[in-house]
């Protein structure tokens, strides 16, 4: 595959910033993932600067434990616009490595009360050392849709 990454785009009857809050707060993800891993923010607080880290409960049949964690950073922050986080994982000793994929939603107001969003799953910082083990992307195309699907019930409850 040349292309390395893949999104999806959804238009919500919701402003920005109701979606934006929502995908700012780590609480809220369990409910968003659409392949059902996410299971439980480990790290509460809302996300609000480049560079801070939170850590995710996680599941997968096929992870070798798995239940695991995984330890995410925010690399993109622009309320209420765009918000994205690159994920890794936290050694014994305290040290993050990232696997060089990131999650990105891009959120473009239609108006007052509707907003375009766009989930892309992007695996092209990922080192050949990951993709000798891991297939990219290592979910269906339906995933990203399903998110989607998931943060547009969340705001408009």
């Amino acid at each position: 595959m040349d292309q390395e990454n893949v999104s999806a785009t959804l238009t919500f009857a919701v402003p920005a910033a109701r979606v934006f809050a929502v995908l700012a707060d780590p609480t809220a993800h369990a409910a968003i993932d659409g392949t059902g891993w996410v299971q439980e923010a480990a790290d509460r607080a809302p996300l609000t600067e480049v560079g801070q880290i939170f850590r995710m409960d996680m599941y997968h049949a096929n992870h070798p434990h798995g239940d695991y964690q995984v330890a995410n950073q925010v690399q993109v922050l622009d309320p209420p616009r765009a918000i994205g986080w690159l994920t890794g994982t936290e050694k014994a000793d305290g040290h993050l490595e990232f696997g060089g994929w990131l999650w990105r939603y891009d959120l473009a107001p239609l108006g007052p009360s509707e907003t375009e969003v766009t989930l892309t799953y992007d695996w092209s910082a990922v080192p050949q050392s990951i993709r000798e083990y891991i297939q990219f992307p290592p979910f269906g195309p339906e995933h990203l849709t399903n998110s989607l699907q998931h943060l547009a019930e969340l705001v408009s409850a």
